[in-house]
């Protein structure tokens, strides 16, 4: 990376939350430093983050772009225990480990460490996380701050060299040998439909009182 790339880093929420167009916030900073990507494209900064990003590349400061979304309150994901199936699926797509859980059980949210990325929302089979505004009233970097944003850093590191093994695993059959990406999809998709099966039994039990 460099130095620029760097710096830009540095200055930015370090959500994670792909909404600027690039898969994390370092592969942000490279494009704005190599002039592939604008300085207003992270809706968690707010123009307060396009301020500082411009103070770094000399670039006029501009409203952000629209069509990377609007500058807003923080959000965190809040799960409806009672309708979570324990996919583990949002378990994967949280970038900072904030969703604690194991497969077939109800999954949480450790509100400290939520980023308001919107990540896991998209990925959960029964629509049961939902995002609450954690800061009314104050949006980009007057609702979050350095330290959080350095700490978030920090797990999102973590999250990502564990993610090479856990996605290596998942590319291996039962048996120990190499399966396709299909073959692993295919695999994760029956986990995933067998735990909305049990969803749905437990919901039909709930409405009949029988088990």
């Amino acid at each position: 990376m460099s130095p620029l790339a760097a710096r830009l880093l540095d200055a930015l929420p370090q959500t994670q939350c792909t909404r600027c167009g690039y898969p994390d916030c370092a592969g942000y900073a490279q494009a704005i430093a190599a002039g592939e990507a604008g300085i207003d494209q992270c809706p968690p900064g707010g123009h307060e983050g396009v301020r500082r990003l411009a103070a770094l590349t000399g670039r006029p400061a501009a409203p952000l772009n629209p069509e990377f979304g609007t500058e807003g309150p923080r959000m965190l994901a809040v799960i409806d225990e009672a309708w979570c199936i324990g996919c583990t699926l949002c378990l994967d797509a949280c970038p900072t480990d904030a969703i604690v859980g194991v497969n077939k059980r109800m999954h949480t949210v450790i509100e400290p460490h939520c980023t308001g990325c919107e990540l896991c929302v998209p990925v959960c089979p029964v629509d049961c996380i939902a995002l609450e505004s954690a800061t009314p009233g104050r949006a980009g970097w007057d609702a979050w701050s350095a330290d959080q944003a350095a700490a978030a850093r920090r797990r999102y590191e973590v999250h990502k060299a564990r993610r090479w093994p856990d996605e290596h695993e998942a590319q291996m059959a039962p048996d120990g040998t190499a399966q396709s990406g299909a073959d692993a999809g295919e695999r994760k998709r029956s986990v995933v439909e067998a735990a909305l099966a049990r969803a749905r039994q437990a919901a039909a039990a709930r409405t009949t009182g029988k088990p």
